[in-house]
């Protein structure tokens, strides 16, 4: 069956700037993580790119290494591309990958350099058989290369039309504001960062936020609901198919303490009377701040993401909210 996608895509999307640039990406995006690689079920991950897309997420998010294994969620949405997304499809999708974590042995195959960098753009176009990405990012700082050269590899990648814009993951306030500054003065823009950000992870408040919104960046949080934790699923134990039961997730069971548990049954109790389910709330109490272009999410089914889509008809929240709240987290 040829995909035909759905008339009414872009009717109930909502649609943010990303910082000072022309570019508007969906108030929620979709990433490829976990849930899209060689260990797992191809035409599940087929049908739920298909169901974002015609609910209106154009935004779709890699990295080299998304997979297990490294490098197969983005040959297996190259595949998608090639069967689902063909003639001016394309022009419809901001796609973004990264470089920055281990992908391939030997010195040249992680961190920052721009042989790294610049190898890695050029493997992930062929992956995706793609000319360009919309956005390619430095997944994470590299302590021992100049923030010059990292940025400077962003600018060229950039200017040889490889990417459209450049991005910035994982950095800290004070290596994002200098990492902006650089690339700024090169004429290549920083679009967008993309921190770890949920109601359980908060560090980009004590700063970075600030920079962005000073500075026009966009910013889109990855793992906005925690790995899983900041929705319902751990509300009576693990259950056996979830992430934190997989042996190759980054969600262990030691991290679901019972102090955790008990956050996460209050939180769900405010979720319940805002008609919203716990992970409407982690993902609609995000994007209540203006700074926050996007939330990434990550899905394993069809079900997930159109509940996680209905964050979106209730982003409102009273005073008396948002301090309920905030006193359920810093307890």
């Amino acid at each position: 069956m040829n995909y035909m996608p759905s008339v009414l895509r872009y009717n109930n999307m909502k649609y943010n700037r990303c910082g000072n640039s022309g570019l508007q990406l969906p108030a929620v995006s979709l990433g490829l993580w976990h849930n899209f690689g060689g260990v797992d079920v191809f035409e599940n991950g087929r049908k739920i790119i298909r169901q974002a897309f015609d609910n209106g997420i154009t935004h779709i998010d890699l990295a080299n290494n998304y997979g297990p294994p490294p490098g197969s969620a983005e040959e297996n949405f190259g595949t998608i591309l090639k069967k689902d997304f063909t003639g001016s499809l394309r022009d419809e999708l901001i796609i973004s990958s990264k470089a920055g974590y281990l992908m391939w042995p030997g010195p040249y195959g992680e961190w920052g350099s721009r042989k790294y960098l610049i190898a890695s753009a050029d493997q992930s176009l062929k992956r995706m058989g793609l000319d360009y990405v919309d956005i390619f990012y430095s997944h994470r700082p590299d302590p021992n290369t100049p923030l010059e050269e990292t940025m400077g590899a962003l600018d060229t990648i950039v200017k040889s039309g490889k990417a459209l814009y450049a991005g910035i993951s994982n950095y800290q306030a004070s290596e994002a504001k200098k990492a902006i500054e650089i690339l700024k003065s090169l004429g290549t823009p920083c679009l967008i960062h993309q921190p770890k950000y949920s109601m359980f992870e908060r560090w980009v408040e004590n700063g970075l936020l600030d920079v962005l919104g000073e500075s026009g960046v966009g910013c889109i949080p990855f793992s906005p609901l925690a790995q899983g934790l900041l929705t319902d699923r751990y509300l009576k134990g693990i259950p056996k198919d979830s992430r934190a039961a997989k042996a190759h997730g980054f969600l262990q069971t030691n991290e679901i303490t019972p102090e955790k548990l008990d956050k996460i049954i209050k939180l769900n109790a405010i979720a319940s009377r805002r008609n919203q389910s716990l992970s409407q709330m982690a993902l609609s109490w995000l994007l209540k701040d203006k700074r926050i272009t996007s939330v990434l999410i990550g899905v394993s089914s069809v079900e997930q993401l159109d509940n996680n889509l209905a964050a979106l008809n209730n982003l409102d929240y009273s005073s008396d909210e948002l301090a309920e709240i905030e006193t359920i987290l810093k307890n």
